[in-house]
């Protein structure tokens, strides 16, 4: 069953979230300057062993998994990883809608039908 937050709820919560999602990214750049050298790196583990590089890669994965599970277990859905966009489910008029925030706004300041996604934000 999905958690309904208040915007309140919401905002007291991206407290605890922001800087997870801070982590995330930076995680995902790491692997992103890696991936030059990691793809021949992998062709070369898959026939005879490890390496320092697919190691790192490893790690890396690991604790994106971690933080990615910390975060869908506050109930909040990641939308996005690439840019840190998390929606918060929540009612308004009587209706299912997300609560909306990417990575480097201040407070949740939009909101969007559950099927609209980011391009249907709109202010609160």
């Amino acid at each position: 069953m999905p958690r309904y937050f208040t915007l309140d709820e919401a905002n007291a919560l991206l407290e605890e979230l922001r800087p997870l999602v801070g982590k995330m990214l930076e995680i995902r750049q790491k692997l992103l300057d890696l991936q030059p050298e990691l793809e021949p790196v992998l062709r070369k583990v898959l026939s005879n062993g490890g390496n320092q590089v697919a190691s790192q890669a490893a790690v890396y994965f690991e604790e994106l998994r971690e933080l990615v599970d910390r975060i869908q277990a506050s109930g909040v859905e990641l939308k996005d990883i690439n840019s840190g966009l998390l929606d918060f489910r929540s009612l308004r008029g009587g209706r299912e809608v997300y609560l909306c925030w990417r990575y480097g706004e201040d407070a949740i300041s939009f909101w969007h039908d559950i099927d609209a996604g980011f391009a249907g934000r709109q202010p609160l």
